[in-house]
């Protein structure tokens, strides 16, 4: 009786380990509390970036990767902004600027301001393609790729040189046939002829008509006489 007493007294190992771990899956409120806290301390201490799903942040989580990315591209964005720099231009030409104009063709051309005044002029006389087929030319010169130079050859020709085209530009024969040439192998001088020819029509017919009218002679009107400061 003795000796049954002692061994009932003791727990082999094994058995003792499975009453252990019955306790723990055992369901108790004390097992749920601690188990809720134990994630709710998860939650606070969790980086803010961390995802729903994983309050971890293990380095597998994708969530994370994502944000970071968006956040890098934001400050990018917000560092090309802040680079780029802030140009103001006065909102008409200054007097000795309208001038300029009265001096030659060649200044009033060249001058930003001076072709957006003579192209209001044009559109009076309904002959604004002139200048902006001359424009055109001026800007297929400074393309240096092959693609877009073909292409853009193509259009210039639809639109100021085709006769079904309604901005068709004045251009004699011999012109028309060295432009027909050229279009067989289009390049940045395509229509270098025409534009000369365009030129020349401007400066000799139009500029003279445009510097006695009264468009300008308003635009020089205002010039010299600025409107006084108002007061406060």
């Amino acid at each position: 009786m003795g000796s049954e007493r002692v061994e009932m007294g003791k727990r082999p190992p094994q058995e003792a380990g499975n009453a252990a771990q019955t306790r723990i899956i055992a369901p108790s409120n004390t097992h749920v509390r601690d188990s809720v806290n134990t994630h709710a301390l998860g939650w606070l201490n969790a980086p803010p970036n961390a995802c729903c799903f994983c309050w971890c942040c293990c380095c597998s989580c994708s969530c994370l990767t994502v944000r970071a990315s968006k956040d890098e591209k934001n400050q990018e964005r917000m560092c090309e902004k802040q680079m780029e720099p802030e140009v103001e231009e006065p909102p008409g030409p200054t007097l000795d600027e309208a001038r300029l104009w009265a001096q030659s063709f060649e200044h009033l051309i060249k001058s930003a301001r001076g072709r957006d005044h003579f192209r209001q002029f044009l559109k009076t006389e309904f002959s604004e393609e002139n200048l902006l087929f001359w424009l055109a030319c001026e800007e297929l010169k400074k393309e240096t790729n092959r693609t877009v130079v073909e292409q853009t050859v193509k259009q210039i020709y639809e639109d100021y040189i085709s006769i079904l085209s309604p901005r068709e530009v004045s251009l004699d024969s011999r012109v028309r046939d060295v432009i027909n040439k050229n279009m067989m192998e289009p390049t940045s001088q395509t229509f270098d002829d025409a534009q000369q020819q365009i030129y020349t029509l401007m400066q000799r017919d139009s500029y003279p008509r445009y510097m006695n009218s009264s468009m300008y002679a308003e635009l020089m009107k205002n010039l010299e006489t600025p409107d006084p400061p108002s007061e406060s």
